[in-house]
């Protein structure tokens, strides 16, 4: 069980991951004016998610034990949390200094967001650190 929560695990940071690529892109494509990135982002994501239904090993794997959980907390450390910080920070940053455009709104939405996936991968980190000590005693 726990070699199919280690896999679980990578899945849940290779699609956080995925998604803050996506989330880079659409800013990157702001500032450049084109579309290339956010397109190149789209169909990387959909190759992954792709060989993630097709390949069979890795498919039966995952199979055995529920990933929603996994999927549910990094949703949370990127998606969830900084959206409700970037919002109550841009507010104050609004209220402080001046208006923000969409771009920077956008980045600053980009930056808590890696924040909090590389929060969530710490997190996984100290967990998987733990576990491994307590098994060997």
């Amino acid at each position: 069980m726990p070699r199919v929560r280690h896999y679980a695990d990578i899945v849940a940071i290779l699609a956080g991951l995925m998604w803050i690529l996506v989330f880079w892109s659409i800013s990157i494509s702001a500032r450049m004016d084109s579309i290339e990135p956010f397109l190149a982002a789209l169909l990387a994501l959909g190759a992954m998610i792709l060989v993630s239904f097709v390949h069979r090993p890795f498919r039966v794997h995952l199979s055995r034990y529920h990933v929603r959980k996994r999927r549910t907390e990094m949703w949370m450390h990127i998606l969830a949390l900084p959206m409700a910080l970037a919002l109550l920070l841009g507010i104050v940053l609004e209220w402080l200094f001046a208006p923000l455009s969409a771009q920077q709104k956008m980045l600053l939405f980009n930056v808590l967001a890696t924040a909090g996936w590389v929060v969530y991968v710490m997190t996984l980190v100290m967990k998987f650190i733990i576990h491994q000590l307590s098994r060997r005693r």
